[in-house]
């Protein structure tokens, strides 16, 4: 694959995933050399924070934001973002740190930003796939995809997708200090706030693979606050679509 244009910086958040975090490094560079990769740990008790520290001690590009305590995966994010837009990263990458999101895709995401302005790597369009998840976690996935389709009115099929890529302008416009939504919830909403602001969104095809070393982070907490947030979301949408669609036929 051709390098991609500028700069890239994957930022991947870190909670009790030391296990994970030295292969993934490796599978990562083997596939992308050049790419710059910023590892946000949230002082995990098991040490990743430490091996973050040895890791890009021996490898200048890798850097390491350590936060006070676990606050979230999108302000995890939000952190990382503000980091890269301080710098001069053309390409951000989300990636998650338990090998569920496989390096080798990542070259593919790069390219489809030839095209796109955000780029999801997407588990429910042809050629995606999950491996290793029960069928009943596989179907709620789905069904939640669904629901968030339908209530937004987006034609995205994986829109809680967290594997993906951001051309640096799609983060310098949106206002993300707005964004307050957690877990899968922060995925939704920034794909949405970038889909509402004009910005071109495309899927491409991944292989999810549930994790084999440590404990998802996933809770009913984060299930409620994705449902909730949607639904309000939704709501409010069509509300001010119908408020508009009525002041035009009031003033034609």
């Amino acid at each position: 694959m051709a390098e991609p244009a500028g700069p890239v910086l994957v930022v991947i958040p870190t909670y009790n995933e030391r296990d994970n975090l030295g292969p993934l490094m490796r599978r990562l560079h083997a596939v992308v050399p050049t790419a710059e990769v910023l590892v946000v740990d949230d002082a995990s008790p098991d040490g990743t924070g430490e091996l973050a520290d040895e890791l890009a001690a021996a490898d200048p590009r890798i850097r390491v934001l350590h936060r006070a305590g676990k606050a979230g995966l999108g302000t995890a994010y939000l952190a990382g973002f503000a980091v890269a837009l301080q710098g001069e990263y053309q390409v951000v990458v989300e990636m998650d740190a338990d090998g569920s999101h496989a390096p080798e895709d990542l070259p593919a995401l790069l390219a489809a930003l030839d095209e796109a302005d955000l780029v999801l790597g997407s588990r429910y369009v042809d050629g995606g796939q999950v491996q290793n998840w029960p069928l009943y976690r596989e179907w709620f996935s789905r069904g939640a995809n669904l629901y968030a389709r339908l209530a937004l009115g987006v034609p995205i099929r994986d829109i809680t997708a967290g594997y993906r890529a951001f051309r640096r302008q799609v983060l310098a416009e949106l206002d993300l200090d707005e964004v307050a939504s957690q877990g899968y919830c922060f995925q939704i909403d920034v794909a949405w706030r970038a889909t509402r602001a004009g910005f071109r969104v495309r899927e491409v095809p991944i292989t999810f693979t549930e994790r084999q070393r440590g404990s998802s982070k996933m809770s009913a907490g984060v299930v409620a606050e994705a449902l909730w947030r949607v639904t309000c979301w939704g709501l409010t949408h069509r509300i001010h679509r119908r408020d508009a669609v009525t002041e035009g036929q009031a003033s034609s």
